[in-house]
C-alpha cells in the first residue's frame, strides 16, 4: 500500500507601500516568510528488526515464558549452547595508554610469555595510586604512579592487567577479567556470562518481569557469539560497549535482578541451522515487526508491542533544521512520504516510510526512509507528518 501525506507550509508576504508618484525609483520590499516548521510523530524506537523489548515485556507479563518469547521473535530459531570470552572495545577510555587504579590482588601480565606479576600497593614507603602500561618500542611499559611516574617492568610484547576484583579503569568504569592497550585502543576480554551481567541491565530494566529480562539474557549473549564469529579478519575486539553494538558498561553496571537473569539462562543461545543467529533486537517494534534479511528475522504483526510508555512520540523542526541536510533546496515548501512498506498499524495504517520527498522554494530531493531517520534523528520510521 502506498499513502501520500504532504504537509504544505505556510508563508506571510508583506505588503510593499504604494510609491509616491513623485518617486525617482522604488524598491521591491522582499517577501518574508514565517519560521516554518513541520510536525513527526512516532510509533516505537529502534530498527524493529528480532526480539521487541517492550513487547517482551509486555509477553512477559502475560505469562509467557522466555523461550516462548524469544520462539515468536526469532521464528524457527533453537536453544543452543556457547561460552568462552569476549574482546570489547572499550570506546570512552583513552587510547595512548591504559590507567588503572591501584588495589589489592592487581596483577599485570605478559602476553608474549604468559608470565604474571602481582602488583605491589607500596613502593619506596609510599602507596602506590595508579598503574599504567603504554607501548614502548616492541616491549610494553609497566609503570606505577606514587606521587610521579616510575617505570615498573618492562616485558616483550603486549600486556594486560588483570584482578580478582573488578579493575577501575581510569576515564571508564570497572571491569572484570583483562584489560590491554590495542592499536585500537583499550579491550576488555571477559568471559561472556560476566560480560552479559554489565549488558543486560543497560539493555532493559532490571526488575522487568523476570521472563522479560531472560529473554534479553539470551538475545545479548547470542549477538554476541555471533559477532564473535565474524569478525573482519585482524581486528583486535569483537564488538564495542556503544548502542552500535549492545550497551556494555562493566561490573559497575551490575544488578541482582538482571544477574539472577544471566545465571537462569547461562550458556544458552539461539541457533538456526546449528550456528548462532544474528540475534537483533530494539526497544520497540510499535506494533509491526521488521525484516532483518535472515529466516528468522521476519516481518510480522506484533499485537503485544503497542509502542513505549511516550508513543506517539512527536518532535516539532523548522524548515532550516530539515534542508539542512541537502543543498540547493531554498526554504522548506513541504515533506511527504511517498511510499510505505504496506506492513500498517492501526496508529499508521500504511506502514513505515521507505521514501519521502523534500521540497524547497528551489528543488526537491527524494530520501530513503532510513536516511531521513538518521538525518533527523528520529526514533523510527514508522511516521506520520503533521
Amino acid at each position: 500500500m502506498i499513502r501520500r501525506l504532504a504537509v504544505l507550509l505556510t508563508a506571510a508576504a508583506l505588503a510593499a507601500p504604494v510609491a509616491p508618484a513623485y518617486a525617482e525609483r522604488s524598491e521591491r520590499v522582499p517577501v518574508q516568510r514565517e519560521p516554518a516548521s513541520v510536525t513527526i510523530s512516532t510509533w516505537g524506537n529502534g530498527h524493529g528488526k528480532g526480539l521487541s523489548q517492550y513487547g517482551a515485556r509486555n509477553r512477559a507479563n502475560a505469562h509467557q515464558t522466555y523461550g516462548q518469547i524469544l520462539d515468536h521473535y526469532y521464528p524457527g530459531t533453537s536453544p543452543g549452547s556457547a561460552g568462552g570470552t569476549i574482546r570489547v572495545l572499550l570506546t570512552e577510555a583513552p587510547t595512548r595508554s591504559l590507567v588503572v587504579l591501584a588495589g589489592s590482588g592487581l596483577k599485570a601480565r605478559s602476553l608474549a610469555t604468559g608470565r604474571t606479576w602481582t602488583l605491589p600497593t607500596k613502593r619506596d614507603g609510599r602507596v602506590v595510586k595508579r598503574w599504567r602500561i603504554k607501548p614502548a618500542g616492541d616491549r610494553t611499559e609497566i609503570a606505577y604512579r606514587a606521587g610521579t611516574w616510575q617505570e615498573w617492568r618492562r616485558p616483550r610484547g603486549d600486556a594486560a592487567f588483570l584482578g580478582s576484583r573488578p579493575t577501575a579503569l581510569v576515564g571508564a568504569s570497572t571491569y572484570r577479567g583483562q584489560l590491554r592497550l590495542t592499536p585500537s585502543g583499550v579491550v576488555n576480554v571477559v568471559g561472556v556470562e560476566a560480560y552479559l551481567r554489565g549488558v543486560v541491565p543497560r539493555e532493559v530494566p532490571a526488575l522487568w518481569p523476570a521472563a522479560a529480562v531472560q529473554a534479553q539474557a539470551v538475545a545479548a549473549r547470542t549477538y554476541a557469539v555471533f559477532e564473535r564469529g565474524n569478525v573482519a579478519a585482524g581486528r583486535d575486539y569483537d564488538l564495542c560497549d556503544t548502542a552500535a553494538c549492545q550497551v556494555y558498561a562493566g561490573a559497575a553496571a551490575e544488578h541482582p535482578g538482571s544477574d539472577a537473569a544471566v545465571a537462569v539462562t547461562a550458556g544458552e543461545v539461539r541457533t538456526y541451522a546449528g550456528e548462532p543467529i544474528f540475534a537483533q533486537f530494539s526497544a520497540s517494534n510499535g506494533g509491526y515487526s521488521v525484516d532483518g534479511g535472515y529466516p528468522y528475522l521476519v516481518a510480522a504483526p506484533d499485537d503485544q508491542d503497542q509502542g513505549i510508555p511516550d508513543d506517539p512520540h512527536a518532535r516539532t523542526f523548522t524548515g532550516p533544521e530539515i534542508t539542512r541536510h541537502w543543498t540547493g533546496l531554498g526554504d522548506l515548501v513541504s515533506v511527504e512520504v511517498v511510499e510505505r512498506d504496506g506492513r500498517g498499524t492501526p496508529e499508521v495504517p500504511g506502514g513505515r516510510a521507505t521514501l519521502l520527498r523534500v521540497t524547497g522554494t528551489d528543488g526537491s530531493v527524494d530520501v530513503t526512509g532510513s536516511t531521513f531517520r538518521s538525518y533527523l534523528g528520529l526514533r523510527t520510521t514508522l511516521l506520520e507528518i503533521t
